[in-house]
């Protein structure tokens, strides 16, 4: 089984535009179900599936992708000849979704946030103002734009359009957006940090102390660290940093595409969640045009 499913990986590694993160999900995926079912053939996948939801109590959405990966996988041994029955072929799965709405931070808890780097450079130390520097630029840049911070730690100065104040954003499945700065404090908190990454090798932008790139479970560390420091929910995460964007957008009127576009969403419909959070909009309405008011 195992020989089966690294030949498998390395096929769509070879054919197919995927990430890394996504190639090891499919690995994970697989190698589960491999300890599960040692056999190629003979699958049961409804026992399988079975199993998923009973003994591991997986959510809907995890077992959904674990099926899209089998299903990819025996589609592949299908096609190479390996099997000679597709245990998928006439199989459909309907799962219930929950539509969980977006967690957002308030204005308030965004702003205690911000507050963390109004202090005085000048009493830090070399290296404390220049971590500061950094971390400034970094949240100020999540809260601006929205963008992820698998996005954010992509960043490289080659990425940087200083006149237009616009950044190159490297999204999800290796699509490219520009994103404009529109708040001249990020723009100069960011434009600090690049005069600071011109100095030193390397051309990413967000570098931990030894000078290498960030990681995404970095930057979560610098979020929960000023989280803390700013008395905000404790639960919250840096993701909670691009739904409030979105949110608030289309709470002051941005329209659906637009804001798709700027996040970089591959579909509308997973834009439109957000507008079940604009209570502002709701708000208005309702106050003027509910009947229920004039009784």
């Amino acid at each position: 089984m195992k020989k089966h499913i690294f030949q498998f990986l390395n096929y769509i590694q070879a054919t197919k535009n995927l990430s890394t993160k996504t190639l090891e999900a499919y690995k994970g995926d697989l190698l589960q179900f491999a300890e599960y079912q040692h056999e190629i053939l003979d699958t049961d996948v409804c026992e399988y599936i079975a199993y998923l939801n009973k003994t591991l109590s997986l959510k809907d959405t995890s077992i959904r992708r674990k099926i899209v990966t089998l299903q990819n996988f025996y589609d592949y041994l299908d096609s190479q000849g390996i099997i000679a029955n597709n245990p998928f072929s006439k199989l459909k799965f309907k799962f219930r979704q929950e539509r969980r709405l977006p967690k957002t931070l308030s204005i308030n808890e965004v702003s205690r946030l911000l507050n963390c780097f109004d202090i005085d450079y000048d009493t830090l130390s070399e290296f404390q103002k220049k971590q500061l520097i950094r971390d400034a630029a970094l949240m100020d840049l999540l809260i601006s734009t929205g963008i992820r911070i698998g996005e954010a730690a992509a960043i490289t100065l080659d990425d940087i359009i200083p006149n237009e104040r616009t950044i190159l954003i490297h999204g999800k499945g290796r699509k490219q957006r520009l994103i404009y700065i529109s708040s001249p404090i990020t723009w100069e908190r960011l434009s600090v940090l690049i005069k600071e990454r011109k100095k030193a090798q390397g051309s990413h932008i967000f570098v931990n102390r030894n000078g290498q790139p960030m990681s995404i479970y970095g930057i979560e560390n610098v979020y929960r660290k000023y989280a803390e420091k700013a008395k905000i929910n404790v639960k919250s995460t840096p993701h909670y940093l691009r739904h409030t964007f979105a949110t608030n957008l289309l709470a002051n009127g941005a329209d659906l595409r637009s804001v798709q576009e700027i996040l970089g969403h591959a579909s509308v419909a997973t834009t439109q969640i957000y507008t079940e959070v604009t209570t502002n909009r709701k708000k208005q309405v309702l106050k003027k045009f509910n009947y229920r008011n004039k009784i």
